[in-house]
């Protein structure tokens, strides 16, 4: 059986949130933030390694609000994204001030990650369900093969917030439970019996309530980062470098290697409820959510 390790993407300030580190938003009964359950659903599940990407001005707050007690809990390291990381010959374009998105963030793990690992963002909530079937892919995956990845996949009526619309990566899945597609779906809210939303090109968009979307949980093998490398240089080649606000995206980059036939992934389906704190007048939802779980059983009251 693998080892198998947790990333998580904690570099973001929200600005949907009002420019605050909603990452670090105390939610619990005992001020647990929402990374508390997320490191105790990978640990609970089976996950070795915890790492952390992060930013060098956040350093001390993470430490001190999270690292240093998940530290005495489970193998924790921490990476940080830099904007000025970038391969040789390349420089950071006058002007630029945000990194280069969630492929760079995932890329920031390439010395510290040895192993498959899942990746998750910092500021939502998984529940143990998706954690336990991710990381039983990966502790079993065969290494000598490349490319064979999975995601979990959330029922989009399970992720929409009550205060605003959100991105969803909608997928199309093939028979087999393989995914075919993700198409990032953007504005999407509850109608009725369906979700609308608006597709790339501002068109509308209906959506059963149960469509699988991902929200960015992905189990990958330790060659992914190579894929990243690569992907990364031919990503500013193709006029990244001098775009100030274009993004090396995750899921972009496992889509292409999917419709290039380079890799396949699972789409493991979850009927866990995501939350999470998109806008400020999520933050009390998800105290709510936390202190029902609590009461049910599920988690104890301080983690």
């Amino acid at each position: 059986m693998n080892r198998t390790a947790l990333v998580i993407m904690a570099a973001g300030m929200g600005s949907r949130y009002g420019g605050g580190i909603k990452q670090l938003e105390k939610v619990g009964p005992s001020g647990e933030i929402i990374m508390d359950y997320s490191i105790y659903d990978a640990k609970a599940a089976g996950f070795d390694k915890v790492v952390f990407i992060t930013r060098r001005d956040l350093e001390k707050d993470f430490r001190e609000i999270i690292g240093n007690r998940v530290e005495k809990k489970i193998e924790t390291e921490y990476v940080f994204q830099e904007l000025s990381d970038l391969p040789d010959g390349y420089t950071v374009p006058v002007g630029r001030t945000k990194p280069w998105g969630t492929g760079q963030a995932v890329l920031s793990c390439f010395q510290a990650v040895k192993e498959p690992f899942a990746i998750i963002n910092a500021d939502d909530y998984y529940g143990r369900e998706a954690f336990v079937k991710v990381h039983d892919f990966l502790a079993n995956a065969d290494l000598t093969k490349k490319g064979r990845y999975c995601m979990a996949g959330f029922i989009l009526g399970n992720t929409l917030s009550e205060n605003g619309v959100v991105t969803r990566g909608v997928c199309s899945v093939d028979p087999d439970g393989k995914l075919r597609k993700v198409v990032e779906t953007f504005g999407i809210g509850k109608k009725g019996g369906r979700a609308e939303g608006k597709n790339a090109a501002g068109e509308p968009v209906s959506l059963p309530l149960d469509s699988a979307v991902s929200m960015n949980m992905w189990g990958v093998t330790p060659e992914f980062l190579m894929e990243l490398k690569a992907g990364f240089a031919e990503f500013l080649k193709n006029g990244g470098a001098s775009d100030l606000k274009s993004e090396y995206l995750l899921p972009q980059v496992i889509d292409t290697m999917v419709q290039e036939g380079r890799a396949t992934v699972e789409v493991l389906r979850t009927g866990d409820k995501w939350f999470g704190v998109t806008y400020q007048e999520d933050k009390e939802a998800v105290v709510q959510a936390l202190r029902a779980l609590v009461d049910a059983g599920v988690y104890p009251e301080s983690l």
